[in-house]
């Protein structure tokens, strides 16, 4: 899989350590975002690192240890959680998946070395291990309305799966795991497989009509879809809560680390401010950009984009208001330009 990265043009704000390694873009940006949302792109997810978690105390250990449900958690389906301290505050953000005789957690490497550190520490008397696998499975992620059609295409039949329902397939004698994926933008798949075998399906992807995609169209396309991203719009400082992820709790689970914070949060009332998305009227505010009413300070910005559409490009913005503040079409500046509050995810966007 020949992958060269290249400089793009088209603005973003936020980080993007976590893709220092891959390829930025494949010499027209537009070209890939534009694959994304209307026909199919194929891409390296090797910024995903997996753990898997075997021996016969797992699932009552890992239900104890992040806000979602794996006590109940049906075999061939994943969750996406969070990992907190004590506090209630978020150390990381997770998928975890049933995979019947282990769990398999999907985190970004970035955030592997902590995970593992704090799962660690609480293996006390446990009857649980860990095994970080990112180098033995590998993953190719595929998205775009015409995603299942150009798998399809390649020779991969994909049955009908809710999002982060996983199936075990065969293709071309080499076994792989289809993962369809939770955004709601545009229907998406991994596929999962041993490293030794990606450079047969990737290029088979490509042949079926899948254009290849770098960071800099995913990171257009996370915008787009309203999806936070750790280290970048979730900080350890924030509270699950705030960030509006309500899919990543779960308040009938019972107890696991960070849960007494966040039942009180739930009991009392809601947090003082939310994650939102905003429009921009101007220039893309930086990261860290302070949103203003009146003068006052009353959000913040955590990631923007300019998105290169057919009927020219739309500027989107992601950060945390104020909730009294938060009242879709309310006008604000950030940067030195006018924003305006916008539900997420943003309103289909033009194809």
């Amino acid at each position: 899989m020949a992958l060269t990265a290249q400089k793009h043009d088209i603005t973003t704000s936020g980080a993007q350590a976590s893709h220092a390694l891959l390829p930025v873009d494949f010499g027209d940006v537009r070209a890939e975002f534009h694959s994304l949302i209307v026909t199919c792109g194929v891409y390296d997810l090797s910024s995903r690192a997996r753990i898997s978690i075997s021996g016969r105390d797992r699932v009552r250990w890992l239900n104890g240890m992040i806000t979602n449900n794996i006590r109940d958690l049906a075999s061939g389906r994943g969750v996406y959680a969070f990992l907190l301290n004590p506090q209630g505050h978020i150390l990381g953000d997770l998928y975890a998946y049933n995979r019947d005789e282990s769990l398999l957690i999907d985190t970004d490497q970035s955030q592997l070395e902590k995970i593992l550190a704090v799962l660690r520490k609480y293996i006390i008397m446990d009857k649980v291990e860990l095994a970080n696998i990112s180098d033995k499975l590998i993953a190719i992620g595929i998205a775009g309305p015409k995603a299942r059609e150009t798998l399809r295409a390649a020779g991969l039949e994909i049955p009908t799966l809710e999002p982060l329902q996983l199936v075990e397939l065969v293709w071309n004698q080499i076994g792989l795991t289809v993962v369809r994926g939770d955004n709601e933008f545009v229907e998406s798949f991994e596929l999962l497989l041993g490293p030794e075998n990606v450079d047969q399906i990737y290029p088979a992807l490509v042949k079926a009509g899948a254009k290849p995609v770098g960071t800099a169209a995913l990171e257009l396309l996370r915008i787009a879809a309203g999806k936070p991203r750790y280290g970048v719009d979730i900080r350890e400082r924030d509270l699950p809560q705030e960030t509006e992820q309500q899919t990543a709790l779960n308040f009938s689970k019972g107890c696991y680390i960070g849960q007494e914070i966040v039942e009180r949060i739930r009991s009392r009332g809601n947090v003082h401010r939310k994650f939102i998305g905003f429009e921009v009227n101007g220039q893309l505010p930086a990261a860290g950009s302070k949103v203003r009413v009146d003068g006052k300070d009353v959000g913040e910005i955590t990631s923007a984009a300019s998105l290169p559409l057919p009927d020219g490009e739309r500027r989107l913005a992601l950060g945390y208001i104020r909730r009294e503040f938060a009242t879709p079409g309310m006008l604000m500046e950030a940067g030195g330009s006018q924003i305006t509050i916008a539900t997420l995810p943003f309103a289909e966007l033009s194809r």
